[in-house]
C-alpha cells in the first residue's frame, strides 16, 4: 500500500478521515497512531519490531537524560559553589554517555541491516586480493521500509533532548505517533519532534479549508508521479539496463529523463504526504523548494530533500566544525591563508564527512559514495573559486544579478546535477563511468531524429504527455518561486471554475496516467533508501 495506490487513496485514507472526524478530540491521536502502525504493518509486516525498539529506546533514554539532569541540580543545591563545577561536568559526561549509547544503538541497527553485507563483501575482496582468507560470512538482513528516515528522526529527538532544545516526552504514545505517522514513515520528510509531535497529538478537527488544500496537493502529487514519473520509468529502465546498446545521445536523453523521473516521483510523493498532513491539521515541513531554479550546487541542496540536508547540517556538520581539532585548525589556517580560506579549510573537512554519510545514506554501493563525493567536489570547488569568480566578473563588468547571467548559472547547475544523477541511477560505479564515457565520446545530434528514440519504451503520445505535464509543473514551480500560491489562486475562483479545475486534474490523472498494459507499478523511489 503506497501513497499513490487505490488502496490508500480510496479505502485507507477516507476511512481514517471519517473515523478521525467522528472521534472525540482527546482520542483522535489514538486513531492516527493505530492507522500509522496498521499502515507500517501492511508494508513491513513483523519488521515493525525495529520501529518499536527504536521508539522505546529513545523514549526511555530521554527520561534517563532528564533524570540525570534533575539529580545533578539537587546535588548542586546541596553543595558549595566550588564543588558545583565538578558536579556539572559529571552530569554532562553521564549525559554524553547516554547520548552516545543511543546514537550507536539506533545508527548501529541501521548499519547492520543496510550496510553490513556491503562492508563485509568489500573487506573480503580486499583480503582475497592479498591472498588472505575471508573473515566476514555472507549476511543479509530484512530491511523495513523507512528505516533510514525514522532512524534519523530518532537521533534528532535524543540529540535535541540532550542539548536542552526540547523536553523529553513522558507520553510514550505521543512519541510513538511522532516516529510512525503514516504519511511520513515511508520516505519522509525527516521531521523534528518540535515540528509535528504536538500538532499530531492535539487532534484538531478536520476543517473544510484544510481538506481542500490537502486534496489540491494530493492531486498535484499524483499528477507528477503517475503522469510523468511512472511513464518515464520504461525509458529509464530500458537504457540504464542495456546502455552498451546505445550511443551517447540516447544515454544523455535517459540521464535527463531519470532526473525528471526522480524529481517528479519524490517531490510528487512529498506533495501527497504534505497534503495528507494538511487534512489532519499537521504542518509537515517542505522537502522541496523549486530546486531547478538553483544557481549552484550548494544552493541546489538547500532546495532538494531539504530535511535531509538540514539534518546533516545540524547533527553532523556543526558538531564536527565545533570540535577542538577543527576549531584549532580554523584558527591556524586563518592566520596563514586569510579570513575567507581559513575557515574554509576545516569547513571543507567537515563537509567531506557529511557527503560521505549522505552518499551512504542513499544506499550501500560505491556508486552512492561516488555520488556523495561528486557533490562534495562541486560544492567545494564552488566555495574555493567564489572570490575568483567575483573578481573576474567585476573586472569584466558583468552584472551577476542580470537575468542572462542568472539563467546561465541555472543551466550550468542543471547539467551538473544531471551528471550526478547519472551515477546515482547507474547499475554500479563501473556502469556509471562507462555511461559517462559513451555520452561524452559518442554524442551525435542526428540521433534525436532517429527512430531509435521511439524504441525506448515510449511512443509519440507518451513523450507528448511527459512534455506537456512537465511544462505544467514548471509553470506551477515558477509561480511558487515568485511567491504565488497556485492553490490559493484556484480557491479564490468561482465555484464552477474551481471545481472545473479539480475535475480536470482528476480526469487528466485517470486518462493520461501511466498504468495498464505495458506499465509495471512503480513504488515511490525514495522508499528504497
Amino acid at each position: 500500500m503506497s501513497y499513490h495506490t487505490v488502496d490508500f487513496l480510496v479505502l485507507f485514507l477516507p476511512f481514517i478521515i471519517g473515523l478521525h472526524f467522528i472521534t472525540p478530540q482527546k482520542h483522535r491521536w489514538k486513531i492516527l497512531l493505530a492507522a500509522s502502525y496498521i499502515f507500517f504493518w501492511s508494508i513491513s509486516g513483523k519488521l515493525i519490531i525495529y520501529l518499536l525498539l527504536s521508539t522505546l529506546s529513545i523514549h526511555y533514554a530521554g527520561l534517563w537524560l532528564s533524570s540525570i539532569a534533575s539529580d545533578g541540580k539537587l546535588k548542586m543545591q546541596e553543595t558549595e559553589n566550588e564543588e558545583r563545577k565538578a558536579i556539572k561536568a559529571k552530569v554532562k559526561n553521564r549525559q554524553r554517555a547516554v547520548l552516545a549509547f543511543m546514537v550507536c544503538l539506533n545508527i548501529g541497527v541501521l548499519l547492520c541491516v543496510k550496510y553490513l553485507n556491503f562492508f563485509g563483501t568489500n573487506v573480503n575482496n580486499l583480503l582475497t586480493a592479498m591472498n588472505l582468507p575471508d573473515i566476514f560470512p555472507a549476511s543479509k538482513f530484512a530491511m523495513p521500509i523507512g528505516i533510514s528516515f525514522y532512524t534519523l528522526q530518532a537521533v534528532s529527538y535524543i540529540a535535541d533532548v540532550y542539548r536542552g532544545k526540547i523536553s523529553p516526552d513522558k507520553n510514550l504514545g505521543r512519541l510513538a505517533l511522532f516516529m510512525s505517522f503514516f504519511p511520513v514513515i515511508m520516505e519522509g520528510p525527516i521531521c523534528r519532534y518540535s515540528d509535528t509531535a504536538f500538532s499530531l497529538f492535539e487532534g484538531r478537527r478536520i476543517e473544510y479549508a484544510n481538506l481542500i488544500r490537502g486534496m489540491q496537493r494530493i492531486l498535484f502529487g499524483l499528477f507528477k508521479k503517475i503522469i510523468i514519473a511512472d511513464r518515464l520509468n520504461l525509458l529509464v529502465k530500458t537504457v540504464f539496463n542495456r546502455y552498451e546498446s546505445y550511443d551517447g545521445t540516447v544515454i544523455f536523453i535517459a540521464m535527463l529523463c531519470y532526473t525528471c523521473q526522480l524529481y517528479m516521483d519524490f517531490s510528487g510523493t512529498m506533495e501527497i504526504v504534505i497534503g495528507v498532513g494538511e487534512i489532519f491539521g499537521v504542518k509537515i515541513p517542505e522537502n522541496f523548494r523549486q530546486p531547478f531554479f538553483s544557481k549552484n550546487i550548494s544552493e541546489f541542496w538547500t532546495r532538494w530533500h531539504i530535511t535531509l540536508g538540514t539534518w546533516f547540517r545540524d547533527y553532523v556538520y556543526y558538531p564536527l566544525s565545533l570540535t577542538k581539532p577543527l576549531k584549532k585548525l580554523t584558527s591556524s589556517a586563518r592566520k596563514k591563508v586569510g579570513s575567507y580560506y581559513g575557515p574554509l579549510v576545516s569547513g571543507t573537512l567537515a563537509l567531506g564527512v557529511v557527503w560521505l554519510f549522505n552518499g551512504l545514506w542513499h544506499g550501500s554501493a560505491w556508486s552512492y559514495i561516488f555520488f556523495g563525493f561528486y557533490h562534495f567536489a562541486m560544492i567545494s570547488l564552488g566555495n574555493i573559486t567564489q572570490p575568483l569568480v567575483r573578481s573576474v566578473t567585476d573586472k569584466l563588468h558583468i552584472n551577476r544579478k542580470a537575468t542572462a547571467y542568472t539563467i546561465m548559472q541555472i543551466i550550468k547547475t542543471f547539467f551538473l546535477v544531471n551528471i550526478g544523477e547519472l551515477f546515482f541511477r547507474a547499475n554500479g560505479l563501473r556502469a556509471g563511468l562507462n555511461m559517462f564515457k559513451i555520452m561524452v565520446t559518442d554524442f551525435s545530434l542526428s540521433t534525436f531524429s532517429s527512430p531509435v528514440i521511439l524504441k525506448l519504451g515510449l511512443d509519440v503520445k507518451d513523450f507528448a504527455a511527459v512534455i506537456i505535464g512537465t511544462a505544467i509543473v514548471f509553470a506551477v514551480s515558477l509561480m511558487r518561486e515568485k511567491g504565488i500560491s497556485p492553490g490559493a489562486l484556484v480557491s479564490k475562483r468561482h465555484t464552477v471554475i474551481r471545481w472545473s479545475v479539480y475535475y480536470a486534474a482528476i480526469l487528466s490523472i485517470i486518462v493520461f496516467g501511466a498504468y495498464g498494459l505495458g506499465y509495471a507499478p512503480v513504488d515511490p523511489m525514495y522508499a528504497g533508501f
